[in-house]
């Protein structure tokens, strides 16, 4: 029978929760890394509560090996690992426990693997597909403009409110990880994209008292969910490419590599995406690199 989370556990879902805005899919994939924890800790310990305060890096450890052991590949164990370790960096800034016990557990070393990228004509087409004199269509543009000319996450492109969005100075704000606001420039073509769809949008909502105040609506005027956005990006990148992935995800992988393709500065692609490290934006360089040696050994006669 499984058993249920710890207290300490669910108040660290719920933090993540409402203090770090974080997807309802982050949290529901924590839950299940720390349930199979806790599971771990109960059969090592022979009890059926732990006190976080008896683990020590040894035992976390030992629960790496265990789900090697299982044949988990060395990416899950890893995820799991790093949720292990959010959590007891929380537990620690909480005053539950006195040291990190997973603080210099090392991950399983990974193979590097390039994110998944369109080129941009099949960017261009994509984006085209979408008939902009329906509301689902000028609504489905405007979602694949968004994505593709300013990088952002799924969770923030879903939580744009129709006040975040400013067609005079041609940005959006958006609240990234941390609940961490921040303004993202577009383009023209997004801008017209834009517009198109809140005219519709308008037209949607037409005498109803209380619209919504989200930006991305449904047919029946209602707020997108995640899955609705998955369904409508993988419908259009299905028509233009034959790459495993597609998702709204592989539109911010990339935006942010043909900024880099042509010329635009680490820091700012760093900026732009939210992240707080350097060392996350500099995979994408691996994908430019990746690039020009492709084109270097088709173009070079001594290649």
């Amino acid at each position: 029978m499984k058993r249920s989370l710890p207290d300490p556990a669910r108040q660290f879902l719920t933090f993540l929760e409402k203090q770090r805005n974080y997807s309802a899919h982050t949290i529901t994939s924590y839950a299940d890394d720390l349930g199979q924890f806790h599971e771990f800790l109960c059969r090592h310990f022979e009890t059926d509560t732990v006190d976080p305060g008896r683990v020590d890096h040894l035992t976390i450890r030992l629960f790496l090996g265990d789900l090697m052991e299982r044949g988990m590949e060395k990416r899950s164990a890893a995820r799991k690992l790093a949720a292990v370790k959010s959590y007891f960096k929380y537990l620690l800034r909480e005053g539950r426990i006195d040291k990190n016990p997973a603080l210099n557990v090392a991950a399983p070393r990974l193979p590097r693997r390039l994110p998944t990228v369109l080129d941009e004509q099949s960017v261009e087409r994509m984006i085209g597909l979408p008939d902009p004199s329906t509301f689902n269509g000028a609504r489905d543009r405007a979602i694949l403009d968004l994505l593709y000319g300013t990088g952002m996450r799924l969770s923030e492109l879903l939580h744009i409110r129709l006040k975040d969005v400013s067609l005079t100075r041609e940005t959006v704000k958006v609240t990234g990880k941390g609940s961490k606001e921040r303004i993202l420039p577009y383009g023209a073509k997004a801008k017209e994209s834009i517009r198109t769809y809140l005219a519709a949008r308008e037209r949607l909502l037409a005498g109803r008292r209380d619209p919504p105040p989200e930006l991305l609506l449904s047919a029946r005027g209602h707020a997108l969910d995640p899955k609705g956005v998955y369904r409508i990006v993988r419908k259009y990148m299905e028509a233009v490419t034959e790459a495993a992935k597609k998702s709204p995800h592989v539109l911010r992988h990339t935006f942010a590599t043909h900024l880099l393709n042509r010329g635009a500065d680490l820091r700012a692609v760093k900026e732009l995406l939210g992240h707080e490290s350097l060392s996350t934006t500099q995979l994408y360089t691996h994908v430019t690199v990746e690039r020009l040696k492709r084109i270097y050994h088709q173009a070079h006669p001594r290649a």
